[in-house]
């Protein structure tokens, strides 16, 4: 009876970490292999040639010696890669991370319950707000279905890095600061931090152990709204983070050496759940053409996003939203993972709050005020300059002829055709292979990320010659 019991349990968001198996070294030869693989498209034979010679010779020499070397590491640690891959691809990485290195882009609740509207956003705002804080709820509580490929579970671990965490910048090396904790752990951080105009406000999300509801968190964004209005904006710290890293460190530092108090502001953003932005911008986009909200998301203003948060919820002044969060901590997939679980609970409720009117006596959100001298000052606008010198072309537009059930029923499967779309696209362009990568997740193993995979074969090249395609497309027809 007990086993039954025990069986009926629904499972834990991190019951399987510790029987993840670690990620294994794969071997020199398959490697070399792969290398060879993905080279081959863009070589002539006698460029070709020559490379594959090169890999012999490193097969046969140091390339032996260093697998050895992985082989060592891999059997003292669980995920041999993950600290290098950490440091190299981000945390050691010196260009400005809001540009260069963050993920972002549009909500999707425009094609639904949400088309932009103005004077809806704050309203949306709490219901999406309140939603978030549902899923945070749900990892803390550890309610949150384990992911699995089939029947194997996933790891997990950078669902802990979605909400109370920060990068913060280091001279030579960024460093990570991960606050949240599950209910089992303990206590953690259950603070906002609304930005507006430059300005800062912070106020906790929960009252007396219940989440704040819409009515609640309209209440808080509505106070923050009109201190705002009609003021002069803020002294725009926040630019700071899209600074070059180690500029921004040590701007930071002298942040900090000029009042203590400083230190205790960043502490408070860095710790927040996170970081919801309040935008004045209007970036009209329809279910067809995502361009305008999704370059906003990306460039959009730099004193209203802390650039190093792990998530900023950007919430347009046309009541469309966006997002964009610090790569470091974790791969986009977990936010897409969130914002399913947004629009599916958006679409649900019809994009309305159904449940009680009441609101709490709750103390009004509190300004951050930094204290701030002409070296800060001209640190931001430094900032700002830089930040302004971008020039990011986007085009994003959501292709809706068919989807993936058509595919399938074509005995294709979705990703397959998506790459090899790619591969034609660019071949009859430029006549030439594209080169190109799809990232990979390695999650069956523990602390496993991604990985890289190389479209561009020598298979897709010849199928996308004209007379292959002609035949393939006779075939399909």
């Amino acid at each position: 009876m007990a086993n039954h019991v025990s069986e009926s349990l629904p499972e834990r968001t991190f019951q399987y970490q510790s029987s993840l198996p670690p990620l294994p070294v794969p071997s020199l030869e398959i490697s070399l292999l792969k290398y060879l693989n993905a080279v081959q498209p863009f070589a002539s034979e006698k460029e070709f040639k020559a490379t594959v010679d090169t890999v012999n010779k490193f097969q046969e020499g140091v390339g032996k010696e260093l697998h050895q070397k992985l082989l060592q590491r891999a059997k003292t640690k669980k995920n041999w890669l993950e600290e290098w891959w950490l440091d190299s691809a981000y945390l050691e990485v010196r260009v400005p991370s809001q540009l260069n290195v963050n993920f972002g882009g549009p909500a999707p609740y425009l094609e639904h319950c949400w088309p932009p509207e103005e004077g809806t956003h704050l309203q949306r705002a709490s219901i999406s707000t309140w939603h978030t804080l549902q899923y945070w709820n749900l990892i803390r509580t550890e309610r949150l279905a384990p992911q699995k490929s089939g029947k194997t579970p996933l790891d997990m671990d950078q669902f802990r890095m979605l909400f109370s965490t920060c990068k913060v910048p280091g001279v030579k090396k960024d460093t990570i600061r991960n606050y949240f904790k599950t209910e089992r752990e303990g206590p953690c951080p259950s603070h906002l931090v609304v930005m507006c105009r430059g300005r800062f406000f912070t106020f906790d999300a929960v009252c007396d152990g219940q989440i704040l509801t819409p009515p609640e968190l309209l209440r808080q964004l509505s106070y923050v709204s009109e201190c705002c209005e009609g003021e002069p904006e803020g002294d725009g710290v926040s630019a700071l983070t899209s600074e070059e890293r180690t500029r921004w460190a040590k701007a930071r530092e002298h942040l900090i050496s000029i009042d203590p108090h400083n230190n205790t502001i960043l502490e408070t953003i860095q710790s927040s759940l996170f970081v919801i932005s309040l935008d004045e911008t209007k970036p009209y986009s329809t279910p067809d053409n995502y361009t305008n909200v999704t370059l906003e998301a990306l460039t959009g203003n730099p004193t209203i996003r802390w650039g190093d948060k792990s998530y900023n919820s950007i919430v347009f002044a046309d009541g469309t939203f966006g997002s964009t969060c610090d790569h470091a901590p974790y791969d986009a997939m977990v936010l897409v993972s969130m914002c399913w679980y947004l629009d599916q609970q958006i679409k649900a409720t019809e994009g309305k709050w159904k449940g009680s009117e009441a609101v709490r006596s709750i103390p009004p959100p509190e300004e951050l005020v930094f204290t701030v001298d002409k070296k800060v000052l001209s640190d931001i606008s430094h900032a700002k300059q830089q930040y302004l010198k971008s020039d990011l072309q986007v085009v994003c537009y959501a292709f809706t002829a068919f989807g993936k059930a058509t595919i399938k029923q074509k005995k294709l499967h979705p990703d397959t055709f998506v790459q090899l779309a790619m591969q034609l696209a660019y071949y009859r362009m430029h006549k030439a292979p594209g080169s190109c990568y799809e990232t990979a997740m390695t999650r069956k193993y523990y602390h496993g990320r991604t990985e890289t995979m190389r479209p561009c074969t020598k298979e897709a090249v010849n199928w996308c010659t004209p007379l292959y395609v002609c035949r393939c497309t006779a075939i399909i027809n």
